[in-house]
């Protein structure tokens, strides 16, 4: 049983591999020479007028790869009148935000590159330059995906907060990502927010592992405000993508319950501490562990779709 395991996971990793391969850097420089710099540009003016944008979409993006890969799945709109629920409306995507962003970047692509530019490289692309905007790594991806026909909301099995680091590696390990990916990936909560009903359980039982003074306030904070009410991930440095995260949960100042499991867990540790101390060593697992991700399970070549609009299948059934 266990060999068997271990062939079906070393073939699911070949393949992803080899279809990742088929993406390239470039992809759209004579189909769509512009593409790339639309959505730099209509990134950076979204970013000027809120900050905030990079964290909802590297959040969009892990909820995206995470379910049947990077394909623009959870982008499709429910439709109420066939009685069908998209990835979207899952509870895990409730509180998901940023589709306007690429609402905006897809239809000004349209206008000069009709079915050309998929709607999930420009959620890669976008992520990537909204990074770039609030401090992080600048990088180049390899574009060339395509969007999915799926949108499932039973398929989304996303990792809640309060699992233990054990159990969130083993669904980056589905993923083909590893140990290093996970903690780097999770050092995306240097920027973005929680609403409260994520970690009030946490200051309503006094967790030992919170800093008491945050804990007091966070109280205050969310029994005193609406249920939608949110809080900075970062408490330092909100809108930087930077190494501060890493300070903040070694001092108990992690919001999430996994934010503050990531710097006591044996699994996790030390790579917390590495990245805490090294700043530029952070930024450079980043880039390095967003591009893989940007790779997980990617539609290319003739499968799949370029939508019109991201919202909806070309051909609904």
């Amino acid at each position: 049983m266990k060999i068997l395991s271990f062939l079906l996971v070393f073939l699911c990793l070949f393949s992803q591999d080899f279809v990742s391969a088929q993406l390239r850097i470039g992809f759209y420089k004579s189909s769509c020479p512009n593409a790339e710099l639309i959505v730099k540009s209509t990134v950076q003016k979204r970013f000027k007028n809120n900050p905030s944008i990079t964290g909802a979409l590297l959040r969009l993006h892990f909820h995206d790869c995470g379910v049947r890969g990077c394909d623009a799945s959870i982008l499709i709109d429910s439709d109420p009148s066939k009685n069908r629920t998209s990835e979207k409306d899952s509870g895990p995507n409730f509180t998901v935000r940023g589709y306007e962003i690429i609402d905006e970047i897809k239809e000004k692509l349209e206008s000069i590159c009709p079915l050309v530019v998929s709607c999930a490289d420009i959620v890669s692309l976008a992520t990537r330059d909204s990074v770039a905007f609030a401090g992080g790594p600048k990088y180049t991806i390899p574009t060339g995906r395509r969007d999915g026909l799926v949108s499932d909301p039973l398929a989304v099995n996303l990792p809640g907060p309060g699992q233990p680091v054990s159990e969130i590696l083993r669904f980056f390990v589905t993923l083909g990502l590893n140990k290093n990916d996970m903690v780097t990936l999770l050092g995306a909560h240097t920027v973005g927010v929680a609403h409260c009903f994520f970690f009030q359980s946490r200051v309503s039982n006094e967790d030992p592992t919170m800093d008491p003074e945050l804990a007091t306030r966070l109280l205050k904070l969310c029994n005193t405000s609406s249920p939608t009410t949110t809080t900075f991930l970062d408490q330092n440095t909100s809108f930087t993508v930077d190494n501060q995260f890493y300070n903040q949960i070694l001092n108990r100042k992690g919001i999430l319950a996994i934010d503050q499991k990531l710097a006591f867990d044996k699994l996790s540790a030390p790579i917390v501490s590495r990245f805490a101390t090294n700043g530029n060593l952070f930024k450079r697992s980043f880039a390095k562990s967003m591009i893989k991700m940007g790779n997980i399970n990617v539609i290319v070549g003739d499968n799949g779709e370029i939508r019109k609009n991201c919202r909806v299948f070309n051909n609904p059934n």
